[in-house]
């Protein structure tokens, strides 16, 4: 090992030295996102309407206009509610830890590659660091279109804010469990899991009205 790493030139040792750690948090990367250990990005928060009280002073109308006093919403338009930070979605981040462990890692084994392969370091370093750019490039892209496939799933279920639904699976009261709730959104029935706001168990059958969003999750009222 030792010959090994004497042998090594001064611009492959520099290289070595980025190739291992990098390689290695890469994986420690791709390991935690298939369990699911990921980070959301900043900006995101999927409780797009807390505190949005739709019995003050509201009309809906059935376009889904909301006349809020001399204001209107379109609840269906993609108005920012909740204040969130749409720049998170609207374009590319370039330089987070997943592009940037990406660039050198992509760098650093390819110009180790070309340089054991006989190419002069210079123009391996230059290859290399094309590359680097490049899939840096394509994981900033991946990871904004991921972002823009989940801001559109929430989305979806703005829509339903303000709706009737039909209880499917009894709602327990507040702070009791969840239950679940059929509704139209977009045209298409769905079933979506719902938190009762009221104090009494709402039975199968029950029509009631969609109040709010956390996440996924609908909290309804009678």
């Amino acid at each position: 090992m030792n010959e090994w790493w004497d042998g090594l030139s001064l611009l492959l040792k520099v290289l070595y030295c980025i190739a291992f750690p990098s390689t290695l948090i890469l994986l420690v990367q791709t390991l935690l996102s298939m369990f699911g250990f990921h980070d959301g990005g900043s900006g995101h928060d999927f409780s797009d309407t807390s505190g949005l009280d739709l019995d003050v002073d509201a009309n809906i109308s059935a376009h889904g206009d909301v006349d809020i006093g001399h204001c209107t919403h379109d609840i269906g338009c993609d108005h920012n509610v909740d204040g969130g930070n749409p720049a998170d979605f609207a374009s590319m981040r370039m330089f987070t830890l997943q592009t940037i462990v990406a660039f050198f890692t992509v760098f650093s084994w390819s110009s180790i590659v070309l340089v054991s392969s006989g190419v002069y370091p210079a123009l391996s370093t230059v290859i290399g660091f094309v590359l680097g750019l490049a899939t840096m490039l394509l994981v900033a892209k991946i990871v904004q279109l991921s972002a823009r496939l989940a801001e559109n799933g929430t989305a979806d279920y703005k829509n339903a804010i303000g709706e009737t639904a039909t209880v499917y699976i009894p709602c327990p009261p507040k702070d009791h469990g969840l239950g679940k709730v059929n509704v139209m959104i977009n045209g298409q029935l769905r079933e979506v899991t719902a938190i009762n706001n009221g104090d009494e168990l709402i039975k199968t059958g029950t029509q009631v009205r969609i109040i709010d969003l956390q996440g996924d999750t609908v909290v309804i009222e009678k």
